[in-house]
């Protein structure tokens, strides 16, 4: 298949002040986009402006769901070089996603090679400010006009491109952690380990209740016995249990995390030990208060190393580590976007220059 390149039909968007950019607010000028039906495969590939699309109201993934997305960054690294991290990997893992949920696969080679050609053409969009990136989205929808539940025979990919400023604007602090005993995100069997939407708009409504509780995520139990805990909606979460890493074992309904997967490898280089086990939530809590859970923390794109200050359960509140990050968690957050960066060496080959 061929990447046609069109051109920009105005003028260049204004690229907003570095000290303003929150997450997903800002767009690129240009986008992906390629299509899929049964008869042709993919085709019509093109970068082009970024624009609205025209949808019919019968459109599949409307009514049906089927829809799927990824999220990656490009990193302006002190070199001036701008970078990406483990890209094939969540171009694997959008195929993943795409199997689970009936949808047509893209071919990965080709993906990458018109992925880094779009970040190219929209370099001047990666900031240079310290922490901030270029979020990447790839997306994929049903957009066959079409009502009957059946996977859909025509589908829209596209990728967009979003300037984001650091996540934690006063620099890296804990967040507090409510643990939802009643509602769940997702059980085995299900679209866990997917990363498409229907997962994160089940999320929605225990995170208002965490917000109203005055916490800043949720972590889900597994359904089954709303005893283990599993993840945090948008992040892994990991464990410094008897100075061991302990974390969920991925069994379809835990998000395979990138960042998830480049931490438990800096872990054990470092000579911790990780089990991937159930984590009861009385462990949590007692280990908190006694002192085996030493720390804990959030992994993800977005948040790249999130520290936990506390955990709220059924109105019991525990904290960890005095209101301050533990050393583990900041050697992992400094180490991992050293590499990013390019302030620390590259040993994985997990950095794909453009």
């Amino acid at each position: 298949m061929k990447l046609e390149i069109l051109p920009l039909d105005s003028q260049k968007k204004p690229i907003e002040d570095e000290t303003r950019l929150v997450f997903g607010k800002q767009f690129t000028d240009r986008m992906l986009v390629m299509e899929f039906d049964r008869a042709q495969g993919w085709h019509s590939a093109r970068i082009q402006p970024y624009q609205p699309f025209i949808l019919d109201p019968a459109a599949m993934v409307f009514h049906y769901s089927q829809e799927i997305f990824e999220g990656l960054k490009a990193f302006r690294r002190i070199d001036g070089e701008i970078a990406l991290f483990r890209p094939a990997d969540n171009i694997e893992r959008f195929n993943r996603s795409a199997r689970r949920m009936c949808m047509p696969e893209v071919d990965s080679g080709f993906f990458l090679d018109a992925l880094r050609q779009l970040v190219r053409l929209e370099a001047d969009w990666v900031p240079r400010s310290e922490g901030t990136s270029l979020y990447i989205r790839p997306t994929m929808i049903a957009n066959e006009p079409m009502l009957g539940v059946r996977p859909a025979d025509q589908y829209l990919c596209y990728i967009i491109l979003s300037p984001v400023g650091a996540y934690y604007k006063g620099g890296i602090a804990p967040v507090k952690i409510w643990i939802s005993d009643e509602y769940v995100r997702t059980s085995q069997g299900g679209t866990g380990e997917a990363k498409t939407g229907g997962n994160y708009a089940a999320s929605l409504y225990a995170s208002e209740l965490a917000s109203k509780a005055g916490c800043d995520q949720v972590l889900w139990l597994d359904a089954k016995e709303r005893r283990y805990v599993e993840e945090v909606g948008s992040m892994n979460m990991l464990f410094v249990y008897d100075g061991k890493i302990v974390t969920s074992p991925l069994h379809g309904t835990v998000l395979d995390g990138i960042t998830r997967r480049s931490v438990l490898t800096l872990v054990k280089e470092m000579g911790v030990a990780v089990e991937e086990r159930a984590l009861s939530v009385d462990e949590v809590l007692e280990g908190a208060q006694n002192g085996r859970l030493s720390e804990a923390f959030g992994t993800g794109t977005a948040v790249v190393i999130s520290p936990v200050g506390q955990f709220t359960y059924k109105g019991q509140t525990v904290e960890l580590g005095g209101g301050k990050i533990g050393a583990l968690t900041r050697k992992l957050y400094d180490t991992l976007t050293g590499i990013q960066y390019g302030r620390i060496a590259d040993a994985h080959n997990w950095v794909t220059p453009l």
